[in-house]
This record gives structure tokens, sequence and C-alpha cells, in this order.
């Protein structure tokens, strides 16, 4: 990581600045050039005028100067603020990898705070996510783990297993004799509180899934009860073809829209009915797939028809296809005369899609405010909970030697377990897995 590496840090487009990043034992060397200024104060703004290679004017820009180790990668840095716009941007990157700089990789510069002790990966993580954040509760958690808060966590499950791995190491040495019997109770308990807490979190990061990586919510029916125009209303303009011809949607439309604080995808499916077009199948399979990915799904049925054998397919789909997923049942098109009654059916509400949905959209909020996040400690990506599932294996696997007294087992899964612990964080020997990580960040950060 010796070379000197550059990029622009802010998005492409049309805007009022733009921000090139360099970082490296030559980023100052580099804006001297540009700037043909000799001295920059660091942690101050400078008004510079920059030139290419040529001695042409490129543009007026700020210029701030981070000097090692007081940056983000604690390297050299220097960021350049220009004019925004396609191409201001573009010149002055093109001038700096002429002086000697490469153009950085995705995420490069995290790499870098990583790699430099700047951050750990709990916080390198916090800071790609909170980019992408579908929600304000979900910023405010990331914002917290950029702060140290999960790192703090994951410290204290691993101080604790090295000290119950300690009394392990130390008996092991006198094999001869037996543990205490109070002794292997203590460590079992302090075990169990460490699975309980463990757990807790577990359970927490998974039930939340939806607010950290935004919600799903699904609309499913049969054939023309009106999910296409409960799409539109939800999205405020014709997404979605309406008609009154059954089968109109034959595959699965997607759209965001926000809700209260919340960032949604929403996903209209085709109707769900057995169908001899081959289209329309495959537009089905797509829509049980779009409910299978789904945190909260929309059960639409039509008041104005009687009950038939579409809609007890969609009850059964319902049943075997929903479990862990929030399920609102909604009667439609309650302005013509009702016609539809089950005995076992309780609508959560009942709305007519071509005028009103805002009582839906009232109780969607309602529910997805529910799952604020409090003070609990989140973990917020896949690997981050496979490291956790794994940690839980090996403390429960280790209690049946514990109380067999076979210590070095015993020793073997706490060792495995902090090995665990310790991925969250800091995982050094794993380098293709930092790679495939970070290569998931945005250019430029």
């Amino acid at each position: 990581m010796n070379d000197t590496i550059a990029a622009i840090a802010t998005a492409n487009g049309i805007g009022s600045i733009a921000i090139i990043r360099i970082s490296g034992d030559r980023a100052l060397e580099i804006a001297k050039t540009l700037t043909k200024k000799e001295n920059f104060t660091p942690r101050y703004a400078t008004l510079s005028t920059l030139y290419n290679t040529e001695n042409e004017l490129i543009d007026e820009s700020i210029i701030i100067y981070f000097q090692a180790p007081f940056s983000f990668t604690a390297e050299d840095v220097v960021e350049i603020q220009c004019h925004g716009g396609f191409i201001v941007a573009q010149s002055i990157l093109k001038a700096v990898l002429s002086l000697g700089a490469r153009l950085a990789n995705a995420g490069e510069f995290s790499k870098r705070a990583f790699f430099n002790g700047r951050i750990d990966l709990s916080e390198a993580e916090a800071i790609a996510q909170l980019i992408e954040a579908k929600s304000e509760d979900a910023a405010k958690i990331l914002a917290r783990q950029m702060k140290g808060e999960l790192k703090e966590y994951i410290e204290h499950i691993r101080d604790a297993i090295i000290h119950i791995l300690a009394y392990s190491e130390v008996s092991i040495d006198y094999a001869e004799e037996d543990l205490p019997e109070d002794l292997i109770a203590q460590i079992e308990q302090k075990l169990l509180e460490l699975q309980a807490s463990l757990e807790s979190t577990l359970i927490a990061s998974e039930s939340r899934e939806g607010l950290m990586q935004g919600f799903r919510v699904a609309i499913v029916g049969k054939p023309n009860v009106g999910k296409s125009s409960l799409l539109n209303a939800l999205v405020n303009y014709n997404r979605a073809i309406v008609s009154d011809i059954a089968g109109t949607t034959r595959d699965t439309i997607e759209e965001q829209v926000k809700i209260g604080s919340h960032l949604i995808r929403i996903v209209d499916t085709a109707g769900i009915r057995e169908s001899s077009d081959a289209i329309e199948r495959i537009g089905i399979q797509r829509s049980l797939e779009a409910i299978e990915q789904s945190d909260i799904v929309i059960a639409l049925f039509d008041g104005s028809r009687s009950l038939d054998s579409e809609d007890e397919q969609i009850l059964s789909l319902l049943d075997s296809h929903t479990q862990g997923k929030k399920v609102f049942i909604i009667k439609n098109k309650i302005d013509l005369e009702e016609k539809f009654v089950h005995p076992k059916i309780t609508f959560d509400l009942e709305i007519n899609s071509k005028q009103s949905v805002s009582a839906l959209i009232k109780v969607l909020q309602e529910y997805m405010d529910s799952n604020n996040l409090s003070d609990e400690i989140m973990l917020v990506s896949s690997r981050q909970i496979a490291a956790v599932k794994n940690t839980l294996t090996n403390i429960k696997e280790s209690l049946e030697p514990l109380h067999d007294q076979e210590l070095e087992i015993f020793s073997f899964h706490l060792n495995e377990a902090i090995k665990e612990m310790a991925s969250i964080t800091r995982p050094f020997e794993n380098d293709e897995m930092l790679e495939k990580m970070f290569g998931s960040f945005c250019l430029g950060k």
C-alpha cells in the first residue's frame, strides 16, 4: 500500500460540488503541482487554482490537506472540492492520475483505514451500509456502530470467553485432579449467560432485517382484485397497467416508495391461479418467490365478488408461505355491493384502492415504526450473523465435554468461539474475505 490512490468520492452527475480524494505518500506533492502552491496548512481549507500537466486552467477549488496519521486512511490525504458536473471532476482526476497516482479500487480508502488501524471491520461495514440506509432508525444504529458500539460488545464477549478458557488451560496442567464441582457450575453459568446474550442479539438482528435492509412488501391476490390499482395508489402514479381483464399483470412489478421514515420496496405480483398460459405460469412462480423474499405481505380480496376456489388458493398460500412475515388481510372495492363472505377471515382493513389508501399507509408505517431500534446491539450483515451463529454452536458444543471434564475438547470449542467473534472486527487471516467485502463498497470510499 505504498502507492498513492485517487478517486471521485461524490456521485456522478450535476451538482454544486464534487470531491476528489487522494491518499498516499505523494498526495501532498500532487496537490502542490496541481495548484503551484508550496504550503498547505493541515486541516485548513485553501482556495486554489488548478492546472493540468499542460499548464491549462481546470478549475478554482478548495484544497484540504490531512496530514498522516490524522486522516481517514491514516495516510497523507488531500481532498479537492471542485465545481460539480460531468467534466470538471473527471478533468481533475485525470490530472491527478497523470502526476503519478492510480485510480483507487472500490472500497480501497476504507480498506487502507482498516489495515492502518483507524477502523475495525464492524465500523467499515457500518460505513458502507450507512450510505445505503433505508430508514432513519437504521442510520442511527449504523452511526452508533461507526463510533465502535458493536466493537465494544464483541470485545466484551471475546474477553469473557478468554477468561473462561484460562481456567481450562490451567486445569489441563493438573489433569490428574478433578475440577471442583462448584468451578464447573460457575463456568457453565458464565457460558449460559454469554449464550443468552448472543441469542438475544441474534434474534433481534434477524427479526429486524427489514429495518436495516429496507422492508420488502408483496401485494398478493387472485387476478383482478385491484393489486395494480393499489400499487399505483401507493407510489402515487400509474406504474402498473390496470384493466378489467384478469391476468393483465404477467410478471412482478417493483417500485420504491418512502412511508414515514422508511424507504420500502413494493412488489405487485401476478394474480395467483391455475393457468395453462406458459408465460402466466412463470409470472405466478415469480410471485411465489416474491412472497418468500418479502417482510410484509398484503393479501388483497375483492369484497364485490363471492368467495371462490382462487380465493381459497390464496388463503392456503398464506398458511404455507408466510411464516415469520407480517400479513395484512385487506378487503378491496368496498364501494361496490358486498358479496365476499368467509367465516374465518378477519380483515385488518377495508379500502377502495382507487379512492384512498391512507388507512393502509398508516398501518404500514405503524408496523414498521414498531420495529424501530432501541438500545439493543444489532448485527448489520449476513457475515456478522454467521459468525455469531458459529460462536453459539461452539459454546453449546463445549458444555458436554465440560461436564465430562474433557478439557482439551472443551478448550478447542472455546478457541473456535473466540476466532468467530474476532472475525467480526479484525479477521486478518482471511484475505479473500476482505477483498470480497471491501470490493462491494462504493468507488471513492
